[in-house]
């Protein structure tokens, strides 16, 4: 990347850049406490309705490496305006779906595009922010995203009781066309003209075998951190809580990953990265064990807390240890983590969704437990083993260097 790239993004105009993963994380997080509302709306089963978030997770993480590789190609912030023109559009077309096909279609597009937005903007910091100020960029990201969960799962939740679900999807959507407008006032990245070609780039990385080990072990990761969380709301409801209160009660979560993500920031001298994912792994454990024993608001306000602090913990080194492991091709690389992670909290979705229909949530949640036990141990073994030169980029263990799409 050309060093004229490098230099700090003018004034007010960085703000530009944290609007898109704020939007991004409110379109994403609002589904859960939705779920149950629209499937009554909807005059369908809630198996059924999980198929949206499941088409939402499965096509935002299939498509991040396409969009990693159009990122070091055509420039950030070019992705970026296309991206929210079309997941703005794809968002307003499923506030209007008349039935679950079209609602379904819509969540796959919106997700497909929208996708592309936190992974262009970290690897925008990672290109125009020098390293001294970069992770101060980072931190007022995560805090951005922060708020944006906490707003989804509180709006979606008021929204769902007392107007529309159809809003959750509606409002989004307006704001994504704003910021596509928005946008031309953010200074471009550049791609570097000597990079590779695509399928070249990819073999490359597949070849590398830090690589695959985290790509691999960040599919069950994906799915205890992502994919059971999106059960928390509606597990509630199918207890008789209202949509407005799951919500407040899951928006815990947010407020959870704000906080932790400051504190994280204060423990990265003092605690190296394979014991940070033992501390957030065996948070989420603890959180799923209390959730599956009763679903209660006090029992879900605590996994609630237990999954936010996973996510800012556990997740977040994950995602700084593959920003580690190729930085010359960093867009894609960065790209990869999240299509792991998604594909395997849509696969969650499709194999709990029964569970979910028949009300036997203390099963689904036990399973999330189960699942916790092994990416824990084999990734925290990983992380310890890892070289921390492996990707050229000293630092490697500092939380602030990104987190997950």
């Amino acid at each position: 990347m050309r060093e004229a790239g490098r230099e700090t993004a003018a004034g007010g105009r960085s703000g530009l850049l944290y609007a898109g993963p704020f939007i991004m994380y409110v379109d994403r997080f609002s589904m859960g406490p939705m779920l149950l509302p629209i499937a009554r709306d909807l005059h369908q089963p809630l198996a059924a309705v999980a198929q949206a978030a499941t088409a939402y997770f499965v096509l935002y993480g299939a498509m991040q490496v396409v969009y990693g590789l159009l990122s070091d190609r055509l420039g950030r912030v070019r992705l970026m305006r296309v991206a929210s023109l079309g997941a703005g559009l794809a968002a307003i077309l499923s506030a209007a779906a008349p039935n679950l096909a079209v609602l379904v279609a819509g969540r796959a597009l919106t997700a497909a595009l929208i996708c592309s937005l936190f992974p262009s903007a970290l690897t925008y910091i990672g290109d125009r922010f020098p390293f001294r100020v970069r992770q101060r960029a980072v931190a007022d990201l995560l805090a951005v995203v922060a708020v944006g969960m906490t707003l989804a799962n509180l709006g979606a939740g008021l929204l769902a009781a007392y107007a529309s679900w159809r809003l959750g999807f509606l409002l989004p959507g307006i704001a994504l066309l704003a910021l596509a407008f928005a946008l031309r006032w953010l200074p471009e990245s550049l791609p570097d003209p000597g990079l590779e070609r695509p399928l070249a780039q990819l073999r490359r990385l597949a070849t590398r075998p830090w690589m695959v080990f985290l790509f691999l072990v960040t599919i069950p990761e994906g799915a205890a951190v992502l994919g059971f969380f999106t059960f928390l709301a509606p597990a509630l409801e199918a207890r008789g809580t209202s949509p407005g209160t799951a919500g407040a009660v899951v928006a815990v979560y947010g407020l959870a990953v704000l906080l932790a993500t400051r504190a994280v920031k204060r423990l990265t001298t003092r605690v190296r990265p394979h014991l940070l994912i033992v501390i957030g792994g065996s948070a989420l454990l603890l959180g799923f064990a209390v959730a599956a024993l009763a679903q209660s608001v006090a029992t879900i306000l605590v996994a609630g807390v237990t999954c936010g602090l996973a996510y800012a913990v556990m997740h977040s080194t994950f995602q700084t240890w593959a920003t580690e492991v190729a930085p010359e091709s960093r867009g894609t690389a960065t790209a990869l983590f999240p299509t792991a992670a998604f594909l395997g909290a849509g696969l969650c979705t499709i194999a709990t969704a029964g569970l979910a229909d028949a009300g036997r949530y203390g099963e689904l949640f036990w399973i999330g437990a189960a699942v916790t036990v092994p990416v824990v141990a084999i990734g925290a073994a990983g992380r310890w083993r890892f070289p921390e030169r492996e990707g050229g980029d000293a630092g490697g263990g500092v939380i602030g260097e990104g987190i997950a799409g």
